[in-house]
């Protein structure tokens, strides 16, 4: 069996890599332009997987292949664009990253599976969580573990946070409030910041230990 993996980050790319070593006949697909109606129908694959991607899939290839998604929230609840930021900024603290077959609506298919997930920590720590949560959703997919089974609840929606959403523009907000802020927008995000004059302070990382709130920033 053929499989194609989409993604574009460096923790999808470090689950790709340890894909390929274990199963060889993964084809990963880095940019939207390359994924196409006419190259999915030459690879043929059994599964085409999206833990990370950031554009919308095409209808036709939708309709064609089983195209899975893993979306990083307890679907149906945050579906949309931006699903760590989007629960962080509002308290999330335990969280699902979840396998679902993907249909022509919203973050709205069948669910395969779903691994808890945490979202305390810094970006990075996140990241490596997701990184082994979604190697495992993947892997018990291809050995077929799974069963389909409708969003169960009231789904809930939010949009994909733009760069501008970056600025922390009020500073008397609670220091976990701040914190959250900053954790949220590490790299490969746009970072938060605050605008003094004509310059910025951008946010690199923070650490709050319930009591003090310290972060690290640059100057720009």
């Amino acid at each position: 069996m053929n499989y194609v993996y989409c993604a574009h980050r460096e923790y999808s790319f470090n689950v790709f890599k340890k894909l390929k070593r274990k199963y060889k006949n993964f084809t990963l697909i880095d940019n939207k332009k390359k994924l196409t109606l006419s190259r999915l129908k030459k690879i043929n694959p059994e599964f085409i997987f999206f833990p990370d991607w950031s554009w919308f899939v095409p209808e036709e290839i939708i309709k064609n292949f089983n195209c899975i998604c893993i979306h990083e929230s307890d679907l149906p609840k945050f579906r949309g664009g931006s699903p760590i930021q989007n629960q962080i900024i509002r308290g999330v603290k335990k969280s699902k990253s979840t396998a679902f077959l993907m249909n022509e609506k919203l973050d709205s298919g069948k669910i395969i599976s779903k691994k808890s997930l945490s979202l305390e920590g810094s970006l990075d720590e996140i990241f490596l969580r997701m990184e082994k949560n979604n190697f495992e959703l993947i892997t018990n997919i291809i050995s077929k573990k799974f069963k389909l089974s409708p969003q169960k609840g009231t789904p809930t929606y939010y949009k994909r946070r733009t760069p501008s959403q970056s600025e922390l523009k009020d500073l008397k907000k609670s220091k976990l409030y701040i914190h959250n802020f900053i954790r949220m927008l590490s790299d490969p995000y746009p970072n938060a910041y605050i605008k003094i004059g004509k310059k910025k302070i951008i946010f690199k990382t923070s650490h709050f230990d319930g009591k003090n709130l310290s972060f690290e920033g640059v100057i720009e």
